[in-house]
């Protein structure tokens, strides 16, 4: 079944047999109804999709199983939190990692742990970082293994800015562990976790084929980023942004301007790197080498996170946030073919 894809976010139906086509794009819908997902992790032929309520939503095939996860903390409910970030070793069995927000004593913090898949769902199994501030919005939350075989979490300013320039506080940082949640040795700063610093709400994070890091990250009033991370460097955040500059700090590779991306997952494809987009709705990529931007999908709705295979991406919309306008089947489990990335528009 093809669907012509106009101005507004269309209805979808059966998603095993739906393809999108716009102008010349074919998209696969490969499953409908998630909840407020977050991020995609995947292992073989079976992807693991978080959703912020606490549940993780396995799907094969087109099949999809929703699994909840037994976590220690009650999640906080407040607006970008809840269950976020996910992320499998290579060696996956039973064991993940995941970042989650929660409320003790009226106070809202993250905090990065293990979960075990166990029978008919997860587990919280190992705290490996706790107390990340957390606060009304800005949680950060996009975790990744690395090359370097390290787990990095993006964290925000939890709505307090100047948390961002504290080098002590977890606040507005990206940070670096083993994936036993020790220091690791050679990270910048002696015995912390911080890996850089002065973000405002950094949400995608993605290596391209040398071992560089890039970062999305929103901006204040437009001006969404991306960076190029270094280990211990200050990227600004309240002082400078977009095309601001000041000595110590990096400026971003790239900035929105006037305009909003409110940029989100990330993930590197062939020379470039293709990132969610929640305000523009839709699926953008950047060439590092040209320092082009552009965009690759539109008119799909809220774009929370994009997932690289060898055959192409897979990407997850984010109607049901509160922020979007949600169909009946959102939200959805997109794939685009690598033959499908010619660019739509600058």
């Amino acid at each position: 079944m093809l669907i012509s894809c106009s101005d507004q976010k269309q209805e979808v139906p059966n998603p095993s047999s739906t393809v999108i086509n716009q102008s010349d794009k074919k998209v696969e819908i490969i499953a409908t109804n998630l909840q407020e997902p977050w991020e995609i992790a995947r292992q073989g032929d079976t992807f693991y999709i978080s959703e912020r309520d606490g549940s993780i939503v396995e799907i094969v095939d087109g099949n999809k199983q929703r699994k909840p996860v037994n976590l220690k903390k009650d999640l906080s409910n407040q607006p970008e939190a809840g269950l976020l970030g996910i992320a499998l070793p290579a060696d996956f069995t039973n064991t993940a990692y995941a970042y989650y927000s929660y409320v003790e004593d009226d106070t809202y913090y993250q905090r990065v742990v293990e979960i075990r898949l166990v029978d008919g769902g997860w587990e919280e199994s190992n705290v490996l970082l706790d107390k990340i501030p957390g606060g009304q919005y800005h949680q950060g939350g996009r975790i990744e293994i690395g090359p370097d075989e390290k787990l990095y979490i993006t964290t925000g300013d939890a709505t307090v800015p100047e948390l961002a320039q504290e080098v002590d506080s977890l606040a507005g940082k990206i940070l670096r562990m083993n994936l036993d949640g020790s220091i690791p040795t050679d990270n910048p700063f002696r015995n912390s976790y911080v890996y850089s610093y002065g973000h405002r709400n950094p949400q995608g994070i993605a290596w391209d084929s040398s071992g560089n890091m890039y970062a999305t990250e929103h901006g204040s009033s437009a001006h969404d980023e991306i960076n190029q991370i270094e280990k211990g460097s200050n990227y600004g955040w309240p002082i400078i942004q977009g095309s601001q500059i000041q000595k110590g700090m990096e400026p971003p590779i790239i900035h929105s301007g006037e305009t909003t991306w409110a940029p989100s997952g990330m993930a590197f494809l062939h020379d470039r790197f293709y990132f969610a987009s929640l305000r523009g709705e839709g699926l953008r990529m950047f060439d590092p080498n040209t320092k082009e931007q552009a965009l690759v999908l539109a008119n799909v709705g809220r774009v929370r996170d994009v997932f690289a295979t060898p055959e192409g991406l897979y990407l997850i919309t984010n109607n049901t946030d509160g922020r979007g306008n949600p169909s009946r089947n959102d939200d959805v489990l997109l794939f685009i073919p690598i033959d499908q990335l010619e660019l739509s528009s600058s």
